[in-house]
Protein backbone atom coordinates (compact mmCIF):
# COMPACT_ATOMS: atom_id res chain seq x y z
CA UNK A 1 0.00 0.00 0.00
CA UNK A 2 0.97 3.27 -0.47
CA UNK A 3 -0.65 5.03 2.70
CA UNK A 4 1.10 3.90 6.03
CA UNK A 5 -1.74 4.33 8.68
CA UNK A 6 0.81 5.04 11.45
CA UNK A 7 -2.60 6.17 14.43
CA UNK A 8 -5.92 6.68 14.60
CA UNK A 9 -6.45 10.40 15.52
CA UNK A 10 -9.22 11.71 18.44
CA UNK A 11 -12.46 13.12 16.62
CA UNK A 12 -12.40 17.14 16.96
CA UNK A 13 -15.17 16.26 19.67
CA UNK A 14 -12.88 14.24 22.08
CA UNK A 15 -10.30 16.72 21.87
CA UNK A 16 -12.62 19.25 22.84
CA UNK A 17 -13.94 17.17 25.04
CA UNK A 18 -10.19 16.25 26.95
CA UNK A 19 -9.58 20.07 26.20
CA UNK A 20 -12.61 22.24 26.71
CA UNK A 21 -12.60 25.88 26.52
CA UNK A 22 -13.42 27.83 29.50
CA UNK A 23 -16.29 30.22 30.45
CA UNK A 24 -14.31 32.61 30.39
CA UNK A 25 -12.72 32.29 27.05
CA UNK A 26 -16.24 31.48 25.38
CA UNK A 27 -17.37 34.59 26.85
CA UNK A 28 -14.17 36.56 25.23
CA UNK A 29 -14.22 34.30 21.79
CA UNK A 30 -18.35 35.57 21.58
CA UNK A 31 -17.41 39.30 22.36
CA UNK A 32 -14.61 39.27 19.54
CA UNK A 33 -16.27 37.65 17.18
CA UNK A 34 -19.05 40.03 17.58
CA UNK A 35 -16.36 42.96 17.38
CA UNK A 36 -15.21 41.79 14.24
CA UNK A 37 -18.14 40.51 12.63
CA UNK A 38 -19.59 44.23 12.87
CA UNK A 39 -16.58 45.38 11.31
CA UNK A 40 -17.47 43.55 8.17
CA UNK A 41 -21.08 43.97 7.71
CA UNK A 42 -20.45 48.05 8.05
CA UNK A 43 -21.80 48.32 11.78
CA UNK A 44 -18.18 49.33 13.24
CA UNK A 45 -15.70 51.99 11.31
CA UNK A 46 -13.15 49.99 12.77
CA UNK A 47 -9.87 48.86 11.04
CA UNK A 48 -8.58 45.50 11.58
CA UNK A 49 -4.77 44.61 11.76
CA UNK A 50 -4.25 40.81 11.11
CA UNK A 51 -0.48 40.76 12.66
CA UNK A 52 1.82 38.41 13.97
CA UNK A 53 4.29 35.66 13.22
CA UNK A 54 4.77 33.78 9.99
CA UNK A 55 4.41 30.24 11.92
CA UNK A 56 3.64 29.80 15.14
CA UNK A 57 6.70 27.74 15.98
CA UNK A 58 6.87 28.47 19.88
CA UNK A 59 4.62 28.69 22.31
CA UNK A 60 6.34 30.86 24.83
CA UNK A 61 7.84 33.47 21.95
CA UNK A 62 4.29 33.39 20.70
CA UNK A 63 2.73 34.12 23.79
CA UNK A 64 5.13 36.63 24.76
CA UNK A 65 4.34 38.54 21.18
CA UNK A 66 0.62 38.53 21.47
CA UNK A 67 1.07 39.90 25.44
CA UNK A 68 2.51 42.99 23.65
CA UNK A 69 -0.22 42.91 21.53
CA UNK A 70 -2.27 43.28 24.09
CA UNK A 71 -1.05 46.15 26.12
CA UNK A 72 -1.31 48.10 22.49
CA UNK A 73 -4.72 47.20 21.77
CA UNK A 74 -5.45 49.00 25.00
CA UNK A 75 -4.12 52.12 23.56
CA UNK A 76 -6.02 51.73 19.86
CA UNK A 77 -8.75 50.20 21.31
CA UNK A 78 -11.28 52.79 19.86
CA UNK A 79 -10.31 52.42 16.05
CA UNK A 80 -8.34 49.64 15.60
CA UNK A 81 -9.22 45.65 16.30
CA UNK A 82 -5.63 43.65 16.61
CA UNK A 83 -6.45 40.17 15.33
CA UNK A 84 -3.04 38.17 16.49
CA UNK A 85 -1.69 35.41 13.87
CA UNK A 86 -1.16 32.42 15.34
CA UNK A 87 -0.64 30.17 12.51
CA UNK A 88 -0.10 26.76 13.12
CA UNK A 89 -0.58 25.01 9.75
CA UNK A 90 2.16 26.26 7.27
CA UNK A 91 1.42 25.54 3.55
CA UNK A 92 4.95 24.85 1.40
CA UNK A 93 5.08 25.45 -2.09
CA UNK A 94 6.90 22.06 -2.89
CA UNK A 95 6.02 20.08 0.13
CA UNK A 96 9.58 20.70 2.03
CA UNK A 97 10.26 22.02 5.27
CA UNK A 98 8.51 23.07 8.22
CA UNK A 99 4.63 22.79 7.71
CA UNK A 100 3.66 24.33 11.35
CA UNK A 101 3.16 23.11 14.48
CA UNK A 102 0.74 20.82 13.91
CA UNK A 103 2.99 18.87 12.29
CA UNK A 104 5.83 19.17 14.59
CA UNK A 105 5.15 20.97 18.11
CA UNK A 106 8.80 21.10 17.86
CA UNK A 107 10.41 22.02 14.72
CA UNK A 108 13.56 20.02 15.03
CA UNK A 109 12.20 16.96 15.76
CA UNK A 110 10.04 13.99 13.75
CA UNK A 111 6.47 15.16 12.78
CA UNK A 112 3.51 13.99 15.11
CA UNK A 113 0.10 14.96 14.40
CA UNK A 114 -1.73 13.58 17.72
CA UNK A 115 1.08 15.48 19.84
CA UNK A 116 0.79 18.47 17.18
CA UNK A 117 -3.45 18.89 17.31
CA UNK A 118 -3.11 19.24 21.14
CA UNK A 119 -0.19 21.61 21.14
CA UNK A 120 -2.19 24.23 18.84
CA UNK A 121 -4.95 23.93 20.85
CA UNK A 122 -2.83 24.26 23.83
CA UNK A 123 -1.53 27.47 22.68
CA UNK A 124 -4.47 29.05 21.24
CA UNK A 125 -6.18 28.33 24.67
CA UNK A 126 -2.87 30.07 26.22
CA UNK A 127 -2.93 33.24 24.25
CA UNK A 128 -6.77 33.91 24.71
CA UNK A 129 -6.26 33.51 28.93
CA UNK A 130 -2.96 35.72 28.93
CA UNK A 131 -4.00 38.47 26.17
CA UNK A 132 -7.23 38.27 26.02
CA UNK A 133 -7.14 38.84 21.97
CA UNK A 134 -8.83 35.66 19.92
CA UNK A 135 -6.77 34.67 17.00
CA UNK A 136 -6.15 34.38 12.88
CA UNK A 137 -5.34 30.75 11.90
CA UNK A 138 -4.56 29.19 8.22
CA UNK A 139 -6.68 26.43 7.17
CA UNK A 140 -4.38 24.40 5.65
CA UNK A 141 -6.03 21.24 6.40
CA UNK A 142 -10.63 21.77 5.95
CA UNK A 143 -10.69 18.55 8.05
CA UNK A 144 -8.77 20.39 10.77
CA UNK A 145 -11.45 23.31 11.41
CA UNK A 146 -13.17 21.25 13.92
CA UNK A 147 -10.71 21.03 16.41
CA UNK A 148 -10.40 24.53 16.37
CA UNK A 149 -13.69 25.64 15.71
CA UNK A 150 -14.51 26.91 19.17
CA UNK A 151 -11.51 29.00 19.39
CA UNK A 152 -10.98 31.02 16.68
CA UNK A 153 -12.01 34.55 15.28
CA UNK A 154 -10.53 34.63 11.89
CA UNK A 155 -9.57 32.60 9.08
CA UNK A 156 -7.10 32.46 6.36
CA UNK A 157 -7.67 30.31 3.24
CA UNK A 158 -4.35 30.31 1.51
CA UNK A 159 -2.93 30.86 -2.06
CA UNK A 160 -2.31 27.23 -2.90
CA UNK A 161 -5.94 26.18 -1.30
CA UNK A 162 -8.34 28.97 -2.25
CA UNK A 163 -9.13 26.95 -5.75
CA UNK A 164 -10.04 23.91 -3.34
CA UNK A 165 -13.75 22.78 -3.82
CA UNK A 166 -13.47 21.38 0.22
CA UNK A 167 -12.23 24.54 1.52
CA UNK A 168 -14.33 26.56 -0.21
CA UNK A 169 -17.15 24.13 0.92
CA UNK A 170 -15.85 24.02 4.45
CA UNK A 171 -15.73 28.04 4.64
CA UNK A 172 -19.53 28.05 3.99
CA UNK A 173 -19.95 26.33 7.01
CA UNK A 174 -17.93 28.57 9.55
CA UNK A 175 -19.66 31.28 11.43
CA UNK A 176 -16.37 33.58 11.70
CA UNK A 177 -14.94 36.07 8.95
CA UNK A 178 -12.97 34.35 6.58
CA UNK A 179 -10.14 35.88 4.54
CA UNK A 180 -9.81 33.72 0.56
CA UNK A 181 -6.40 34.75 -0.78
CA UNK A 182 -5.99 35.21 -4.80
CA UNK A 183 -4.46 32.73 -5.80
CA UNK A 184 -0.48 32.71 -6.99
CA UNK A 185 -1.43 33.65 -10.11
CA UNK A 186 -2.99 36.62 -9.44
CA UNK A 187 -6.31 35.59 -10.95
CA UNK A 188 -8.84 37.91 -9.42
CA UNK A 189 -11.90 35.98 -10.69
CA UNK A 190 -10.90 32.92 -9.00
CA UNK A 191 -10.84 34.37 -5.96
CA UNK A 192 -14.04 36.23 -6.04
CA UNK A 193 -15.51 32.33 -7.54
CA UNK A 194 -14.94 31.21 -4.15
CA UNK A 195 -16.09 34.12 -1.76
CA UNK A 196 -19.35 33.38 -3.87
CA UNK A 197 -19.25 29.68 -3.15
CA UNK A 198 -18.06 30.04 0.39
CA UNK A 199 -21.22 32.49 0.78
CA UNK A 200 -23.66 29.81 -0.66
CA UNK A 201 -24.91 26.96 1.31
CA UNK A 202 -23.41 23.53 0.21
CA UNK A 203 -24.24 19.79 0.90
CA UNK A 204 -20.99 17.80 1.02
CA UNK A 205 -18.85 14.75 2.47
CA UNK A 206 -16.65 16.27 5.91
CA UNK A 207 -15.01 14.43 8.21
CA UNK A 208 -17.30 10.98 7.24
CA UNK A 209 -20.46 12.50 7.35
CA UNK A 210 -23.09 13.82 4.70
CA UNK A 211 -23.19 17.22 5.85
CA UNK A 212 -25.55 20.33 4.95
CA UNK A 213 -24.27 24.28 5.21
CA UNK A 214 -25.96 27.62 4.90
CA UNK A 215 -23.30 30.01 3.69
CA UNK A 216 -20.87 32.05 5.30
CA UNK A 217 -21.73 36.22 4.67
CA UNK A 218 -18.45 36.96 6.20
CA UNK A 219 -16.26 35.58 3.91
CA UNK A 220 -14.56 38.03 1.70
CA UNK A 221 -11.28 38.52 -0.27
CA UNK A 222 -7.46 38.91 0.34
CA UNK A 223 -5.33 40.53 -1.94
CA UNK A 224 -1.33 38.78 -1.42
CA UNK A 225 0.01 39.72 -4.54
CA UNK A 226 0.72 36.91 -7.24
CA UNK A 227 3.56 35.71 -8.98
CA UNK A 228 4.05 35.69 -13.09
CA UNK A 229 5.37 33.18 -15.45
CA UNK A 230 9.16 34.14 -14.98
CA UNK A 231 8.62 33.95 -11.12
CA UNK A 232 8.86 37.80 -10.55
CA UNK A 233 6.21 38.94 -8.11
CA UNK A 234 3.59 41.35 -9.10
CA UNK A 235 1.97 43.37 -6.13
CA UNK A 236 -1.75 43.55 -6.42
CA UNK A 237 -2.27 46.72 -3.23
CA UNK A 238 -2.19 49.62 -5.20
CA UNK A 239 -5.20 52.09 -5.54
CA UNK A 240 -5.48 50.93 -9.34
CA UNK A 241 -5.82 47.26 -8.07
CA UNK A 242 -8.14 48.10 -5.37
CA UNK A 243 -10.01 50.15 -7.37
CA UNK A 244 -10.16 47.59 -9.45
CA UNK A 245 -11.69 45.01 -6.83
CA UNK A 246 -14.39 47.57 -5.50
CA UNK A 247 -15.76 47.51 -9.56
CA UNK A 248 -15.18 43.43 -9.68
CA UNK A 249 -17.56 43.22 -6.69
CA UNK A 250 -19.62 45.63 -8.08
CA UNK A 251 -20.44 43.17 -10.61
CA UNK A 252 -21.39 40.30 -8.03
CA UNK A 253 -24.03 39.87 -6.05
CA UNK A 254 -22.17 39.17 -2.61
CA UNK A 255 -23.19 39.79 1.10
CA UNK A 256 -20.61 42.56 2.89
CA UNK A 257 -18.17 43.26 0.08
CA UNK A 258 -14.42 43.15 1.68
CA UNK A 259 -11.17 42.79 1.30
CA UNK A 260 -7.87 42.65 3.67
CA UNK A 261 -4.35 43.56 1.77
CA UNK A 262 -1.76 41.19 2.80
CA UNK A 263 1.47 43.86 3.00
CA UNK A 264 3.67 40.24 2.93
CA UNK A 265 4.08 37.46 0.48
CA UNK A 266 4.16 38.91 -3.37
CA UNK A 267 2.98 42.19 -2.39
CA UNK A 268 6.10 42.36 -0.70
CA UNK A 269 8.45 40.25 -2.87
CA UNK A 270 9.00 38.86 0.93
CA UNK A 271 11.11 41.97 1.66
CA UNK A 272 9.50 42.46 5.28
CA UNK A 273 10.58 45.86 5.99
CA UNK A 274 8.26 46.82 2.98
CA UNK A 275 5.11 46.05 4.39
CA UNK A 276 5.38 49.48 6.67
CA UNK A 277 5.43 51.40 3.05
CA UNK A 278 3.06 48.98 1.90
CA UNK A 279 0.68 49.40 5.03
CA UNK A 280 0.82 53.45 4.42
CA UNK A 281 -0.09 52.94 0.56
CA UNK A 282 -3.30 51.42 1.12
CA UNK A 283 -3.94 53.89 4.18
CA UNK A 284 -3.77 56.54 1.88
CA UNK A 285 -5.82 55.17 -1.08
CA UNK A 286 -8.49 54.26 1.75
CA UNK A 287 -8.51 58.44 1.66
CA UNK A 288 -8.68 59.16 -1.46
CA UNK A 289 -11.75 57.06 -2.08
CA UNK A 290 -14.97 56.19 -0.51
CA UNK A 291 -15.36 53.25 -2.30
CA UNK A 292 -11.95 52.23 -1.33
CA UNK A 293 -12.04 52.85 2.16
CA UNK A 294 -15.27 51.02 2.24
CA UNK A 295 -14.17 47.84 1.09
CA UNK A 296 -10.56 47.65 2.48
CA UNK A 297 -11.31 46.33 6.25
CA UNK A 298 -8.06 45.41 7.07
CA UNK A 299 -4.33 44.99 6.78
CA UNK A 300 -2.39 41.78 7.06
CA UNK A 301 1.24 42.34 8.49
CA UNK A 302 3.64 39.95 9.30
CA UNK A 303 5.33 40.50 12.27
CA UNK A 304 7.89 38.39 15.56
CA UNK A 305 9.63 40.00 18.43
CA UNK A 306 12.85 40.25 16.30
CA UNK A 307 13.45 41.03 12.28
CA UNK A 308 14.30 38.57 9.53
CA UNK A 309 14.26 34.69 9.66
CA UNK A 310 16.48 32.49 10.98
CA UNK A 311 17.19 28.51 9.97
CA UNK A 312 15.80 26.12 12.06
CA UNK A 313 17.92 25.50 15.12
CA UNK A 314 19.38 28.12 14.99
CA UNK A 315 17.34 28.81 18.77
CA UNK A 316 16.98 33.20 18.43
CA UNK A 317 13.79 33.81 20.57
CA UNK A 318 11.12 35.30 18.92
CA UNK A 319 12.04 35.17 15.11
CA UNK A 320 10.45 33.38 12.32
CA UNK A 321 12.10 30.16 11.18
CA UNK A 322 9.89 30.15 7.72
CA UNK A 323 9.42 33.79 6.02
CA UNK A 324 11.24 37.34 7.70
CA UNK A 325 9.09 39.11 10.12
CA UNK A 326 8.79 42.45 10.99
CA UNK A 327 10.76 43.24 14.82
CA UNK A 328 8.54 44.30 17.50
CA UNK A 329 9.27 47.49 17.58
CA UNK A 330 8.62 48.37 14.15
CA UNK A 331 5.47 46.54 13.95
CA UNK A 332 4.76 48.69 17.53
CA UNK A 333 5.13 52.06 15.48
CA UNK A 334 3.18 51.08 12.33
CA UNK A 335 0.29 49.67 14.45
CA UNK A 336 0.14 53.66 16.30
CA UNK A 337 0.25 55.06 12.80
CA UNK A 338 -2.18 53.02 11.19
CA UNK A 339 -4.43 54.06 14.05
CA UNK A 340 -3.70 57.90 13.77
CA UNK A 341 -4.67 57.43 9.66
CA UNK A 342 -8.12 55.00 9.83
Amino acid sequence: MSFTFVKQLPSPAEIKETYPVSEKLTRIKAERDSMIRDVFTGVSDKFLVIIGPCSADNEDAVCDYISRLARVQDEVKDRLILIPRIYTNKPRTTGEGYKGMVHQPDPEKKPDMLAGILAIRKLHMRAIEESGLTAADEMLYPENWSYLSDILSYVAIGARSVENQQHRLTVSGMDIPAGMKNPTSGDISVMLNSVVAAQHGHDFIYRGWEVQTQGNPLAHTILRGAVNKHGQTIPNYHYEDLIRLVDMYGERNLQNPACIVDANHSNSGKKHMEQIRIVKEVLHSRIHSEAVAKMVKGVMIESYIEGGSQKVGEHVYGKSITDPCLDWENSRQLIYTIADRV
